[in-house]
């Protein structure tokens, strides 16, 4: 069985630390922990491993988030992953920071990566992982509060989100999204 692992950000050193960017925080946690190193190959970092016998797929798109979709559709279609077995690791304003929820579909909410994914990949049914970042900015910030920076009291629970986040990417592997969202979703 494959899966294919989608972490969603921004290329470039400017984004490198942001909120935008945790899904490629996440993922790159998850390459180093499986030995795993990144390659540049067509609209995308790639990577992959196995895990208990399953082919583990990662991307990085480098198309910019707005375009993240091109990147998506492309890879699921050369690796032949179903959609189902996609999973996208994607910022959430929409819930608290330190909330890591895992669903089987959804809709994209104003996040143009995810809308760009919806557009490419035929709809809203493919499983995401949304890591809460809050929504602690003032009325008409929000392009500054996703492209800024952790602050400090966050960075210092980021270590152990991230490793949740890998926990749960591995369980719906290994067990799939149901007994993932059952066990691993945190409020």
């Amino acid at each position: 069985m494959n899966f294919l692992i989608v972490g969603l950000g921004n290329i470039g050193k400017e984004y490198a630390d942001t909120r935008h960017n945790i899904g490629f925080m996440v993922v790159d946690e998850v390459a180093k922990n499986a030995d795993a190193t990144w390659s540049l190959l067509k609209l995308a970092y790639y990577t992959e491993f196995k895990q208990r016998g399953r082919k583990v797929f990662m991307i990085k798109p480098t198309t910019f988030m707005n375009l993240s979709g091109k990147a998506v559709n492309y890879w699921m279609q050369q690796l032949k992953v179903p959609i189902e077995n996609v999973l996208v690791v994607v910022d959430d304003l929409a819930i608290p920071f330190g909330s890591l929820r895992i669903k089987p579909k959804g809709s994209a909410a104003g996040h143009n990566g995810l809308r760009s994914i919806e557009q490419c990949c035929g709809g809203q049914a493919y499983p995401r992982l949304r890591f809460g970042i809050g929504d602690n900015y003032p009325k008409g910030r929000q392009v500054d509060y996703v492209l800024g920076p952790f602050d400090p009291d966050e960075e210092k629970d980021l270590p152990q989100l991230i490793a949740h986040a890998e926990k749960m990417i591995q369980s719906f592997v290994n067990i799939g999204i149901e007994l993932t969202m059952t066990n691993l979703n945190t409020k």
